[in-house]
């Protein structure tokens, strides 16, 4: 880390970076910019900007809905970054004079049966114990709030305070206001650390991190679909909709161009395969909430690969016995909501070598000693088949 050096004052040497960032998706860049803008000499290396998770990401900004058992720490974490969006929205549009889709309406949870709903209600209850802002409505309040829904809709709740952004418009907003700020993109892909030389490098190479650092990170697949609404005009809805369906779990998410993003499955694989009974089982999901969805446009279908960890959560500083190597990987469904808080804490590090204590639970070295699986990764975790937020 640069301990000792003033963050408005650049390294005296040029010719070496002070800062080397791998990987230009949300996180890289948004370490990038904020690097940059303290006056560090910062170089970025990613032969594709933005095509890795979040290329495939919804761009829901869900720390309450998204609070799930047995992830204390990491919803503490969501928090944090959640809190910091409204800002971090304002300061990048006028950084890079880029509109990002920043949407505040909330998110609605839904449940199609009772089943569903019963299977919904449990997790609430586990929100609302921790403090969050959860509000149970019946089925008439829910279709106060959007008429598109089904009538067999049994009942849902609100989380207010859960918002959306597009992350198709967030990493080119991201790369402009790095590269203003001083940062210096180079289109090059990197295979070993020892090919970068930097006073600093901070690896954000989503499930390429495996391979340069040995870390734990598995690729998780996520089929997602587009959807458009005919005749160009914006979706019947507007909030983001959590649906349970008949024991199928799906989101769906209106943009006001007419777009709505549909997804997503949580599959254990490494291929970017679309497959025709994922596409049947989002699509069968959605239109039993939401009837109109039947007659807009399939627009698109697409897989990608969340960078997954055993526990869920990101992997964030110090390698073991590298400090000047900094990890910013591992976020898996929570890449576009911790973004802000990424960024800040990693650069914070950086400039000061001091960690912030909410570091403290994601360290590198909490899987010292995991066993190398397959691949040379430590043995991966199951899952559950859950939402992706990203």
């Amino acid at each position: 880390m640069l301990t000792g050096r003033s963050p408005s004052t650049p390294s005296d040497d040029r010719a070496r970076p002070d800062v080397a960032v791998v990987g230009a998706g949300p996180i890289g860049l948004s370490i990038a910019w904020r690097c940059a803008a303290r006056g560090l000499r910062v170089v970025v290396h990613d032969p594709a900007s933005g095509s890795g998770a979040s290329a495939v990401a919804a761009g829901m900004l869900s720390p309450v809905a998204e609070a799930y058992f047995g992830e204390r720490q990491l919803t503490e974490l969501l928090l944090a970054s959640a809190a910091r969006w409204p800002a971090f929205a304002a300061e990048l549009t006028e950084a890079s004079g880029v509109q990002l889709g920043y949407r505040t309406e909330g998110t609605l949870v839904v449940g199609l049966t009772g089943d569903d709903l019963a299977e919904a209600r449990r997790l609430w209850a586990y929100q609302q114990g921790l403090g969050l802002p959860v509000t149970p409505l019946r089925p008439t309040e829910l279709r106060d709030r959007e008429p598109a829904l089904a009538p067999r809709v049994r009942g849902g709740a609100l989380a207010s305070t859960d918002h959306q952004v597009d992350p198709r418009l967030l990493v080119p907003a991201l790369r402009t206001a790095a590269q203003r700020a001083g940062a210096l993109l180079v289109p090059q892909a990197v295979r070993h650390l020892s090919e970068v030389d930097a006073a600093v490098t901070v690896v954000a190479a989503g499930c390429g991190a495996a391979d340069l650092t040995g870390l734990p990170v598995r690729p998780v697949k996520g089929q997602i679909l587009r959807l458009r609404a005919p005749g160009g005009v914006a979706p019947g809805f507007r909030h983001v909709i959590r649906g349970y369906a008949d024991g199928e779990t799906v989101y769906l998410v209106p943009r006001t161009d007419g777009e709505v993003v549909l997804g997503a499955t949580v599959e254990e694989r490494s291929d970017t395969t679309v497959t025709a009974g994922a596409v049947l089982r989002l699509l069968r999901a959605s239109v039993d909430l939401l009837p109109e969805l039947a007659e807009y446009d399939l627009v698109e279908t697409v897989a990608g690969l969340r960078p997954g960890t055993p526990d869920n959560a990101p992997i964030l500083g110090p390698l073991p016995g590298r400090p000047d190597v900094l990890a910013a990987t591992g976020h898996h469904r929570h890449g576009i909501v911790l973004t802000p808080v990424t960024a800040d804490l990693i650069a914070d590090l950086v400039t000061t070598g001091v960690a912030d204590p909410l570091l403290t639970p994601f360290q590198p070295d909490r899987f010292a000693g995991a066993e190398p699986g397959p691949g040379g990764r430590p043995d991966q975790m199951m899952e559950e088949d859950r939402w992706n937020s990203r």
